[in-house]
């Protein structure tokens, strides 16, 4: 059930994600003394293709993983590719679920994830973007992603048929997207999915930019006929008094030229107004009110002062959940890819000890979500 994302790992190619599989994940289970260890599986558009168009090569994988002790229940099929490229901002919404290679590379994930999933496995999920970024995008695109998602229906109908164990897609909103918040998700998806097979990736970062209440969006999730087929364990920043010259410089810290990290300003009159950029923020945003930022920070300790992060929000999201699927959780999923960009200097992470930091937020993630284990 508890996993961490590889999307934190470079690689872009199969030996090499193998070797890093060697590098991290294998050490990472070792370190937490368990006989297997979930990882949630990116890869890149061509690494997917390849294995879809072999099956040999996809089950030398699968016994590959077997052999390490790690166990994939879960894909991230968000990036499509080039996620540690210098500069990846907007790029990573590209390409969006009107263009048909979105749809090929989800297709690719699915034929995958179905010879990499473990016997005892409930199901399986994969994670993707919320159709695009925000622009351009009209009633005519509409009409294509639903079109496109109606065919990864099929698909998965079909699979399911072929494999016995459901797969599940789960369109993750973001802010700044065409589904900017779980509210959008759920007003685009309930009348178009079938939620046998389409549902909600609950990012608990960009649910909290969003400042939503997260008991009242998984409560409406599940009101809408829908449900969330997986989470993704993640914390923002948050900074309750933005406008401080303390504050203002530990932000700073956190802008860097490779993510998007959007923000999002809580007014006084409970409004919610918006920057697609830190530095945007920074320059443009009152202040008036407290900040949230998209940058996935550590679970297992708070960014140093005045900043906190937003983890009440992923425990109050994780409380919710359990009072609709009391049977068993979905998929969680620890997604800290920001390690490599981390402010340097003073910080309370260390960024270099990559086993030792995966390692410590399942640790807090299994003790959070106490009938969580790091394997199932």
């Amino acid at each position: 059930m508890l996993s961490y994302c590889t999307n934190v790992h470079p690689a872009e190619d199969l030996a090499g994600i193998l070797e890093q599989l060697d590098t991290y994940a294998v050490p990472v289970r070792e370190e937490l003394g368990v006989d297997r260890l979930g990882v949630g599986l990116w890869l890149a558009a061509e690494v997917a293709s390849g294995l879809a168009e072999d099956r040999s090569a996809r089950l030398r994988l699968a016994e590959e993983l077997r052999t390490r002790g790690l166990a994939v229940q879960t894909m991230n099929a968000f990036p499509y590719q080039g996620f540690h490229d210098d500069v990846v901002k907007h790029k990573v919404y590209v390409p969006q679920w009107t263009d048909v290679r979105r749809l090929r590379y989800t297709l690719d994930c699915i034929t995958v994830l179905a010879d990499l999933l473990p016997e005892d496995a409930a199901y399986g999920s994969i994670s993707t973007l919320p159709l695009a970024w925000r622009e351009p995008w009209n009633a005519s695109h509409d009409i294509r992603a639903g079109i496109a998602l109606d065919e990864v229906t099929r698909v998965l109908r079909t699979a399911l048929a072929r494999h016995e164990q459901p797969i599940r897609l789960a369109v993750e909103p973001e802010p700044g997207c065409v589904l900017d918040t779980v509210a959008d998700a759920v007003g685009w998806l309930a009348d178009r999915v079938e939620p046998e097979h389409v549902g909600l990736c609950l990012d608990t970062c960009h649910l909290a930019v969003s400042f939503a209440d997260p008991v009242e969006a998984v409560d409406q999730i599940y009101r809408s006929g829908l449900r969330v087929v997986k989470v993704q364990a993640s914390a923002a920043l948050h900074v309750a008094e933005p406008g401080t010259e303390e504050a203002r410089a530990a932000l700073a810290r956190f802008a860097e030229p490779r993510y998007l990290h959007q923000v999002r300003e809580l007014t006084p009159s409970g409004a919610v107004l918006a920057a697609d950029d830190l530095p945007e923020a920074l320059d443009t945003l009152p202040a008036q009110g407290p900040w949230r930022v998209h940058f996935h920070v550590p679970l297992h300790a708070d960014p140093q002062s005045p900043l906190t992060s937003t983890t009440d929000v992923l425990t109050s999201a994780v409380g919710a959940l359990r009072a609709h699927e009391p049977e068993q959780l979905p998929h969680i999923e620890v997604e800290t890819y920001t390690w490599s960009v981390l402010p340097r200097g003073g910080r309370r992470w260390q960024p270099q000890d990559l086993v030792t930091g995966i390692a410590d937020e399942l640790r807090w993630a299994r003790s959070s979500f106490a009938d969580q284990e790091v394997y199932q």
